[in-house]
């Protein structure tokens, strides 16, 4: 609706300064008609110049200069001297017409000032008490014979101006509302169907109207989008159940594995290269649980079909727990932890859910671990900012490139079929980390750790 009616505003101020502009040019050009007829000095102004040009020589006769000459010769005009007394012509030009009269009386003279003779249109200048009149060809000058008007109309001429450019006005506008609402008529279907393409709502435009080409490919777009949909659902339900159904029957075999590599590790009477054996199949089948266990979850928090146990949650308390269940695990002591926040922080509190932060946590420390099987040094810390609060993970251990660590900003999603994919070093458990930052209105960024190792900050907002 807002489109609508930004629509129709554009419209509207569109004819606005149309008419604003046309209203200008008109004036414009009215002016420079006026001025062209003023630059060549008028009929009126051409027989005031005659009149001041000729000149009496003393015995009966007259005679024009060069410039009067000149404007009768420019604007291809004839001149009469007509004497006060007796009518007659006292002088005439040499290119004086054949049929002008010789004698004029008061009438014929009134009427030659008014209008023509013989079709020769005349403008009149005083010669002392004799006349001079101008007779210019029949084609040049048109003149208002009946040029008498009624002093109201005079007076009231703006006003009545002002109402014909009103009804000119209000007129231009009805016709032009009455064309845009046909417009706006197959507009508005259009605009309101492509509105609602991406709020995922069923959507028809009626196939006629101007737009009805439009309309069409609305629809079929439309249609398309609805296929598109169902499909990916299919796909994604069919991914979600198999995700579920491989992880709950991987768990059996991968328990019996563990147990029987648990009890032959443990087995005094083998030879210790056979219980090495037996605790590397421990290790891998462990680390292949857990991999099945993170794939579950992400497709859970995927979906939204994992449940959050919101609760406020002492982040410093969380991480410090987390880090010592992986101290007590590391009993070859290959990955000591330092604690690198400050003793005066002591709280920085969060609303989340505490075991899937904790799974986070550990997710980061483990990954350091499978990438730096000869040990490393972990540094851990919490900070806060005024919204944020953060948990930093960093080892000092092997690293990563630049292109690998551009790789895992860009990394597509986990279950996005990808060939860069199977070459990412860093993988699902970071993914997990992402979504886990995620769902609590947070972040991740990983970046080179100070010690030339691997960095992670998982931000989350805080609730102090």
């Amino acid at each position: 609706m807002k489109s609508i009616l930004k629509l129709i505003k554009r419209f509207i101020v569109t004819m606005l300064f149309s008419l604003v502009l046309l209203l200008f040019l008109n004036f414009f050009l009215l002016l420079l008609i006026s001025y062209k007829q003023a630059a060549n000095h008028g009929a009126w102004s051409s027989a005031d110049t005659v009149a001041s040009a000729l000149t009496e020589n003393g015995d009966g006769t007259y005679r024009l200069s060069a410039q009067g000459e000149d404007i009768l010769s420019r604007t291809n005009a004839w001149a009469i001297l007509v004497d006060n007394e007796t009518g007659y012509i006292l002088w005439n030009s040499s290119n004086l017409p054949e049929g002008i009269p010789t004698q004029y009386s008061a009438a014929s003279i009134a009427m030659a000032v008014r209008g023509y003779i013989n079709d020769y249109p005349i403008t009149t200048s005083g010669y002392g008490d004799d006349l001079i009149m101008l007779g210019f060809p029949k084609k040049s000058y048109w003149k208002l014979i009946s040029n008498t008007f009624d002093y109201d109309f005079i007076r009231n001429f703006p006003k009545t101006v002002l109402l014909f450019l009103s009804c000119n006005l209000i007129l231009i506008f009805f016709v032009y509302m009455v064309v845009t609402s046909g417009v706006l008529r197959s507009v508005k279907p259009v605009i309101q169907g492509i509105e609602a393409l991406p709020a995922e709502r069923d959507v028809y435009v009626k196939e006629k109207g101007l737009l009805s080409d439009l309309a069409v490919s609305i629809n079929k777009a439309a249609e398309k989008l609805r296929n598109q949909d169902y499909q990916l659902q299919k796909k994604e339900t069919a991914r979600a159940n198999w995700i579920a159904g491989v992880s709950h029957d991987i768990r059996t075999p991968l328990s019996m594995v563990l147990g029987y590599a648990s009890q032959i590790e443990e087995n005094r009477d083998l030879p210790e290269r056979e219980r090495k054996k037996a605790r590397i199949i421990r290790q891998q089948s462990l680390r292949m649980k857990n991999m099945v266990n993170d794939l579950n979850l992400a497709s859970k928090l995927e979906y939204n079909v994992q449940p959050l146990h919101m609760d406020t949650v002492n982040l410093v308390s969380l991480v410090r727990q987390t880090a010592v269940d992986f101290l007590n695990l590391d009993l070859e002591g290959k990955y000591p932890i330092e604690w690198v926040a400050g003793e005066d922080m002591q709280n920085c509190c969060a609303k989340a859910d505490k075991g899937l932060l904790k799974r986070a946590v550990s997710n980061l420390i483990t990954n350091s671990q499978v990438h730096n099987p000869d040990g490393c040094t972990l540094f851990m810390s919490v900070g806060r900012t005024e919204k944020m609060c953060r948990i930093v993970v960093e080892d000092n251990g092997t690293g990563i490139t630049d292109e690998e660590l551009e790789k895992i900003r860009k990394a597509p999603h986990y279950m996005v079929c990808d060939r860069e994919t199977g070459n990412q070093r860093h993988g699902l458990g970071l993914m997990l980390v992402r979504q886990i930052a995620e769902v609590h209105g947070g972040d991740m960024e990983v970046s080179h750790g100070k010690a030339g190792g691997f960095r992670v900050v998982i931000r989350v907002p805080r609730t102090e």
